[in-house]
């Protein structure tokens, strides 16, 4: 499944978690590292008019669809993947880092998030190893020499396995960055995973992720943050779907 950016297209090359999953440990067992992006409809807007974001998107070794609608997009092209939010790969990537005797990396979010984060996975899962936790300062920019120094702290670490919690585009162009600065360390983008793991944020009730409503959820929480957002994310639906219909 294929979706334009302003810089080419961006394919979503793994279909379900499983096949992800399988991705990466093959990148763990040879030691070569690895670049993971969960796509949605807000990155879809921000692919369109956002160089860097789409640099940094075309630098990803996979892609998997974060967001109901990419499902039904794909769908639509009869070209279908599973829904893989990038929330629900953080436990089972750790376990896969456990078995395989890959150390984890925790970067974004806040200090007391990543504490908490730490803590819940070394709870549930036997022989994970959290080498290394950063949580940068407001404002941090991905392409700046801070940014080049945590990943240099990531990569001294030995971790071969960073989850970042940054938010897009930063965690996206700070893990296409660090395919150049830490080529052995797989960098997986994952939101709010962290801060979910942690309970520092709260994530929608199962019923309303079984009814696709949690795009509802989250803006009923945020309106402020979220209204825009999603009104520019239903601004390009129909352009999307005659994409889709195209790929057919």
């Amino acid at each position: 499944m294929k979706f334009h950016s302003i810089e080419g297209d961006v394919t979503v090359n793994q279909p379900n978690a499983a096949a992800v999953r399988d991705a990466i440990a093959a990148r763990f067992a040879d030691g070569n590292g690895f670049a993971l992006a969960t796509i949605n409809l807000d990155h879809l807007v921000q692919l369109r008019r956002d160089t860097k974001f789409a640099h940094a998107y075309l630098a990803q070794d996979f892609v998997v669809a974060d967001g109901n609608p990419i499902v039904w997009l794909s769908r639509l092209a009869k070209r279908p993947v599973a829904l893989v939010p990038g929330s629900e790969l953080v436990v089972p990537l750790a376990y896969l880092a456990a078995e395989t005797g890959v150390s984890v990396a925790l970067i974004g979010s806040t200090a007391e998030a990543l504490n908490g984060a730490a803590l819940a996975l070394e709870t549930q899962i036997k022989g994970v190893k959290v080498v290394c936790q950063i949580a940068p300062p407001m404002g941090f920019d991905p392409e700046s020499d801070a940014a080049a120094e945590v990943l240099a702290r990531v990569n001294a670490s030995g971790a071969g396995l960073a989850f970042l919690a940054l938010g897009a585009p930063k965690q996206e162009m700070l893990a296409a960055r660090g395919r150049t600065l830490a080529p052995d360390v797989g960098f997986a983008s994952i939101g709010a995973g962290l801060d979910f793991l942690a309970g520092t944020q709260t994530r929608a009730p199962k019923w309303v992720q079984a009814i696709a409503m949690e795009w509802l959820w989250r803006m009923l929480g945020s309106p402020a943050r979220l209204v825009g957002r999603y009104a520019r994310c239903f601004g390009i639906l129909p352009a999307l779907m005659r994409e889709s219909w195209a790929q057919r």
